[in-house]
């Protein structure tokens, strides 16, 4: 069972304004001559942390992370105008062509898996390889999975406090329910909705609950700038205009080696999404961890990333 690598600090980060609005932050680590590698953090609203950087070997590979418009130390914060997929694939590549890198391998879990499929599918050239981890499509049948009915017949316990900020007769449209609260003029309905709604997604990706991760997502300008961006996403159907958009374009990318990661219990991005990706792209290797969830920290998950990292470290 591989670890991960010891803690290193960051030998580049600044800043890069991406629009008018938005500003990004980004940083570096690893090897400034080593091959490079994007990572790309879940959510969509969540942010980078410098643990990510133990995935990676650090003298073989140059890091890039950053966080994503409206969330992390980008700039401003828990903002949804001009926040679509669309834009953070443009953003990636100011990214890339800031840095002067020409093409980059590409790492990314859940919904970084999404934004991972949506960037190497418009620009499958500038694309080395890709390492995809909780397969997260962003279809209907997701979305009703995880935030209405699903995964709350396996954590009844959590999610009874998930439906608390909504009252009844909202119920059964509980993603429309949320975004109403999250965009109030009221900062604190605001801030009861996000508490709930990350603090649900915390209690239910791990195979065994782990209850300082309820606790991280409870600091209040982390929890509004997720939940406000990620419903946003998920009520404007991730900014497709296709269902099933990343199935229907995988021949854009079968080439590019790839490997999938995916926990067989994962009840935040279940099984079949990877599984229905992989039948339509079987050239990419897809590796069931049989004994875990969700979460990237996760044993098994986390020895199967380090070793595909390694792996691709070697391969070109």
């Amino acid at each position: 069972m591989r670890k991960l690598y010891p803690y290193r600090e960051a030998y580049n980060q600044g800043q890069i304004k991406v629009s008018d609005l938005h500003t990004i932050h980004f940083e570096e680590s690893g090897n400034p001559k080593g091959k490079p590698i994007l990572f790309l953090h879940g959510g969509p609203g969540s942010s980078c942390s410098p643990v990510y950087r133990q995935y990676f070997h650090p003298d073989k590979w140059r890091l890039v992370m950053f966080d994503q418009r409206g969330c992390g130390k980008s700039l401003p914060n828990a903002e949804l105008r001009e926040n679509t997929t669309w834009d953070l694939v443009s953003d990636i590549e100011k990214l890339r062509s800031h840095l002067g890198i020409d093409q980059w391998a590409v790492f990314g879990g859940s919904w970084g898996s999404t934004l991972s499929l949506a960037y190497s599918q418009t620009h499958p050239k500038n694309c080395t390889g890709l390492i995809l981890r909780g397969i997260f499509l962003l279809r209907q049948k997701e979305l009703k999975w995880f935030y209405q009915e699903g995964a709350s017949n396996i954590f009844p316990d959590a999610w009874e406090d998930y439906l608390k900020p909504i009252p009844v007769e909202e119920r059964q449209d509980l993603l429309s329910a949320y975004y109403k609260r999250l965009t109030s003029n009221n900062k604190s309905i605001q801030i009861e909705a996000a508490r709930a709604w990350v603090v649900w997604e915390a209690r239910t990706s791990k195979l065994f609950p782990d209850i300082t991760l309820s606790q991280r997502f409870s600091v209040e300008e982390f929890v509004r700038a997720f939940a406000r961006i990620e419903c946003h996403y998920f009520v404007n159907k991730g900014f497709f205009k296709q269902e099933d958009l990343l199935i229907k374009n995988v021949d854009r990318i079968s080439h590019i080696p790839a490997v999938i990661v995916q926990g067989r219990y994962d009840m935040v991005c279940p099984m079949v999404s990877a599984w229905e990706l992989h039948q339509a792209w079987p050239e990419a290797e897809l590796i069931v961890v049989p004994d875990a969830g969700h979460s990237m920290s996760e044993p098994g998950i986390m020895s199967n990333l380090i070793e595909t990292t390694d792996k691709f470290a070697n391969l070109y």
